[in-house]
C-alpha cells in the first residue's frame, strides 16, 4: 500500500537497466530533506522554517538531532515534484538574490540527485536575521580592567 506522501517514480531509461525489474519510491520526506540541504548551503540563508519550527529545530539540535527537511515542503508526483521553502534570510543579503540562488540550488539537487523534474520552487522569506552586535574581547571573557589574567 501506498502512503500519501509517497509516490512511485520509474527509474530513468537511460540508467541501463532492464524495464521491469521493479520500481523505486521516493517519498516526500526525501526530496524535502535533499532540498533542505541544497538551500542551506546558499550564502544568506540563515534558518529555514517558520518561528515555531526553528524553535522546534533548536531543541532537536541541543539533543544531538537535526531535521534537514524543516522549513521545506515537498510534493512527489511519478516524474515531477514541487518544493515550498519557508526562510529567514541574513541581513545585508539582496533578498531576491537570495531566493533565485535558493531556487537554483533546489532545483540542481533535485533533479540531479532524485531525478524527478522540478516543475516549482515556491520560496517565502518570513524573517531576516540581524546578527547581535559584536562584544570586546575582555568583555567575552569576563575581565574587568582591574583583574587581569594570570
Amino acid at each position: 500500500m501506498e502512503d500519501q506522501n509517497t509516490r512511485q517514480a520509474d527509474a530513468p531509461s537511460n540508467n541501463g537497466a532492464e524495464q521491469g525489474l521493479g520500481r523505486t519510491v521516493i517519498s516526500d520526506s526525501a526530496v524535502a530533506k535533499v532540498a533542505g540541504i541544497a538551500a542551506r548551503s546558499v550564502p544568506g540563508v540563515y534558518s529555514l522554517g517558520s518561528v515555531p519550527s526553528r524553535a522546534l529545530g533548536a531543541i532537536r539540535d541541543a539533543v544531538g538531532s537535526s531535521d534537514h527537511a524543516t522549513g521545506v515542503r515537498a510534493e512527489v508526483g511519478e516524474t515531477q515534484v514541487a518544493v515550498d521553502i519557508n526562510l529567514v534570510a541574513h541581513y545585508g543579503y539582496p533578498l531576491h538574490d537570495v531566493a533565485n540562488q535558493v531556487r537554483a540550488a533546489v532545483y540542481r539537487a533535485v533533479e540531479e540527485l532524485v531525478g524527478l523534474e522540478v516543475i516549482e520552487v515556491n520560496i517565502e522569506i518570513n524573517d531576516v536575521y540581524v546578527a547581535p552586535p559584536a562584544k570586546a574581547a575582555g568583555a567575552k571573557a569576563g575581565l574587568s580592567e582591574r583583574e587581569p589574567h594570570q
